[in-house]
Parts: structure tokens; sequence; C-alpha cells
């Protein structure tokens, strides 16, 4: 087989290109501090990437379900700590009217108050997060209260799925909301003030019956001992609050310790996202010494093939002819 000129050139011109095409994969690797740029530069890399990419997509928007979850819950223990507040104020109105040594005049100037805390209930009822109520179970755009006091009618189909919950974890979730009956209470006034809080399923049944609030019952019957200088009555409105207070404190625990959980379910979180991301970088971040190490080489092989080429491609015809 007769090796001919055009054949020594076209094979040196793809040793020079593959050299060349070489040196580029290395620049770009240095330029960008990445070891591939396309699937078929390394296939199996590019398939564990695309899954810790996944993973950490996954991982952030379970972080970001758990920081929402928390800013909820941190308006609802805020919301039920200002119940609290409201309710040791009128304990203390209600002790100072229960004593018998004030008069009419004095016991009108503390119903005047016990109204004004009672339409600042309504208001905490009311209360929104973002833009939605707290206390209303699914029908976060309604609020839990009217202005008299009253469930909203909107929300008298309430079912016991109305609570709903966040996912913060692959097979990780929380129920985050407060159903507002679990503070506030079902209907008048129990006899019994251990029936203050209802069990839950058994609050929402009595909803369809009853649109009163227990709570908000007990401000308006304190309100009327105190107009009619009953003080039997104001003396019963005292444990009536204290229940009140002993239900408030109840609820706002188990939000607290949701919070708690869900604090250290974040710093899992964060810890999670932070080992897929060294697992990611170490599987596509190149070593800048050795990469550094490979361009020298691969320009030194590149600069040689030149010179090599120079002496098979013949400058001149006569020593093309010759």
């Amino acid at each position: 087989m007769r090796i001919t000129n055009n054949m020594l050139i076209n094979n040196m011109v793809y040793n020079l290109n593959q050299n060349l095409k070489y040196l580029e994969k290395l620049q770009y690797q240095k330029a960008t501090g990445k070891k591939f740029r396309v699937p078929s530069d390394d296939p199996i890399g590019a398939s564990k990437s695309l899954k810790f990419n996944t993973d950490i997509s996954k991982l952030q928007q379970y972080e970001r379900n758990a920081k929402d979850a928390l800013s909820w819950m941190k308006d609802t223990e805020a919301a039920l700590g200002e119940i609290g507040s409201v309710l040791h104020r009128v304990k203390e109105l209600t002790v100072d009217a229960a004593n018998g040594s004030k008069g009419a005049d004095d016991l009108l100037k503390i119903k005047e108050e016990i109204d004004q805390l009672r339409e600042h209930l309504i208001q905490i009822g009311n209360t929104t997060y973002a833009g939605r109520h707290i206390f209303s179970g699914f029908k976060t755009d309604k609020p839990l209260f009217d202005e008299n006091g009253n469930y909203n009618e909107e929300l008298v189909n309430l079912g016991v799925d109305e609570i709903f919950e966040y996912n913060v974890g692959v097979s990780e979730r929380v129920y985050i909301n407060t159903v507002g009956i679990r503070v506030f209470g079902v209907g008048d006034v129990p006899n019994d003030m251990e029936d203050f809080s209802m069990p839950f399923d058994e609050s929402m049944e009595e909803i369809g019956e009853e649109s009163s609030a227990t709570l908000l019952e007990v401000f308006r019957r304190l309100s009327d001992a105190l107009g009619a200088n009953d003080i039997d009555g104001i003396q019963d409105a005292l444990g009536h609050v204290d229940a009140g207070m002993g239900q408030v404190l109840a609820v706002r625990a188990e939000v607290g310790a949701k919070m708690n959980r869900l604090e250290l379910t974040e710093k899992k979180l964060g810890a999670q996202i932070e080992s897929v991301m060294e697992l990611l970088s170490y599987n596509e971040d190149v070593d800048m010494a050795e990469i550094s190490m490979h361009i020298a080489s691969a320009e030194n092989v590149y600069i040689s093939s030149l010179m090599t080429g120079a002496k098979i491609i013949q400058p001149t015809l006569v020593e093309f002819l010759r």
C-alpha cells in the first residue's frame, strides 16, 4: 500500500484537531470549574448530578415549607399569648369586682373594660398571617367571628379534616393550624367547666347548632353580672375565666411543642442540603491544581504536534516533488 503525502497530511490534521479539542476541553473545565458540560462528557457523572440537583431542590422546598410553617405557628403562638394576657386582665378585674367592696359605678367601669376586652378577643380570633386567617381551618379567606362574636356562618360545616399540614420531609408532615373552636369553645357556658373544651370531633359537630363561642359567652355573662351588680354571677365567672385560661395554655403548649419540632427539622434540612451540595461539588467540580497540570501537559503535546506537522507538510513545491 502506497502512503501518499495527502494521507499523511489528513492524518496529521486529524490528530492536531484531537489534541486541540482535548486542550479546549481542559480550558473549559478550568474556566467553569466543572468537569463536564454535556452528558456525553461523563454519562455516569451527569446522571449523579441530576439526582443530586433533584434532591437539593426537594430539600430546599421542604426547608421553605418548614420556615413558612414556623412563621405561621409563631403568629399563632403570639395570638394565643395575647388571649392569655386578655384572660389574665379579666381575672384581675373579676377578682377585684367579686370582693363586694365596689360600688355600682365602679362595677360599670369594670364592665366597660370587660366589653372592650371581649371586642379585642374577637379581633384576636380573626388574626391573619400573610392575609390568611389562622383560626379558620381550611377557609383561611374567611374570618372566624362576625362582628357580634358569633362563628362565621360560612364556617358552620367545618369538619375534623379542617386541620391542614405541611410536608417538611420525604415522609414527615406537621399539622400547623389551630382551629378556633379549640381555643374559644362552642356553645353556651357549661355548668361543669371541665367540659369547657369538648372533644375535637364533637365540637365540630356542635357548630352546626351553636354559633356562639364559649369563651365569649363567659365575657358576656360577666358583663351582664357587672351591670346588674350580681356578685354571685361575678364569682361564677371567675371559675369560667380560670377554665378558659387553662384551655388556652393547653393549646399554646401544643403549638410550642410543634414549633420546637419545626426548628429541629429546619436545622436537619439545612444539614442535609449542605451534605448533598458537598456530594454534588465532589461529583462536578474540578481540582484547579490538577487541571492546570493537565493543561500545561496538553499545551506541550499540542505544540509538539505542530512542530512535527511542520516537517510533514512540505513548505515548497520542490520539496513536495522531491
